[in-house]
């Protein structure tokens, strides 16, 4: 089994491919791991060394791995922080190319974009590939609440809304969509929530919230979800992996007090996570 994952990379930290290609093996898959960046360290520290990647490099490494026949061993493809417009049109290229050669093959597009507290962190052309070009070849996406409501081009504060707009955005192509951070009317306080929607059903999982926000979060909760389905979980079984694993994370992180994710350190509550919160089944209204 393996995964194709396309994202960011850093030396020090755990963002992009560095948060998510460990969390994946831990499962039993092999990662083909494509970076789109090579950086020091995230943005938000005082320093930054490195780049955004030349595309025709990306494009390069795709080719390569293509040739070495990665897209017929594939389970999933996974991307996430692209970098540049050029780079979001040669993942799109190579997902159509993989898709056509290997028709089993799903693809799982993280559209990282932006958040509430920074609203959109990427280029300006980016999110617009991402809505229209990424977007529609996938089977499965998971957009945080923020970029939930650019793709649907709604705001959404209620269950139902989130309900009724990921429908019309199946109409799209994806056919699972997993909203993470949903801050909802309905969310009790204290809690965060993540929703998973598809035509014959919708869940939720509700989890205490840590009073922390390390960045790559997204990306590790992208990573432990599609790990989950390439393992045979259902979206409700592998929403409650992923969301169970991440909290799991993210408590340990903030018993450590430190700025990035305690990954590594944190691999048992990954793969087996305790306590595990169960996906809840949301009644048609």
């Amino acid at each position: 089994m393996t995964v194709i994952s396309i994202q960011s990379q850093v030396a020090w930290g755990h963002v992009g491919n560095s948060a998510a290609t460990f969390p994946i093996q831990l499962h039993g898959i092999d990662v083909v791991a494509v970076p789109t960046t090579l950086l020091s360290n995230r943005p938000g520290y005082p320093t930054i060394r490195g780049r955004v990647l030349d595309a025709q490099l990306v494009a390069d490494l795709l080719r390569g791995i293509e040739e070495r026949g990665a897209i017929e061993s594939a389970r999933m493809i996974l991307s996430g922080y692209l970098g540049s417009a050029d780079i979001a049109m040669d993942v799109a290229d190579f997902v159509a190319r993989a898709k056509a050669e290997n028709p089993a093959l799903l693809y799982c597009c993280d559209p990282v974009l932006g958040d509430r507290d920074r609203g959109m962190f990427v280029r300006a052309d980016i999110p617009p590939l991402v809505r229209d070009q990424l977007c529609p070849l996938a089977d499965i996406i998971t957009p945080n609440h923020f970029e939930f409501e650019f793709l649907c081009g709604a705001r959404v504060t209620t269950t139902d809304d989130v309900i009724a707009q990921a429908r019309a955005l199946m109409a799209r192509g994806p056919a699972t969509i997993v909203i993470t951070s949903a801050e909802l009317a309905g969310t009790p306080d204290g809690e965060i929530e993540t929703l998973a929607i598809e035509h014959t059903g919708a869940w939720r999982v509700r989890t205490p919230r840590v009073p922390i926000s390390p960045s790559g979060t997204g990306d590790l909760f992208a990573a432990l979800f599609v790990a989950a389905r390439v393992r045979g979980l259902a979206t409700p079984g592998a929403l409650s992996h992923a969301a169970s694993g991440i909290h799991g994370v993210l408590v340990r992180t903030a018993e450590r007090a430190t700025e990035e994710m305690r990954i590594v350190e944190s691999a048992e509550l990954m793969l087996d996570p305790k306590p595990r919160f169960a996906a809840v089944a949301i009644p048609a209204s």
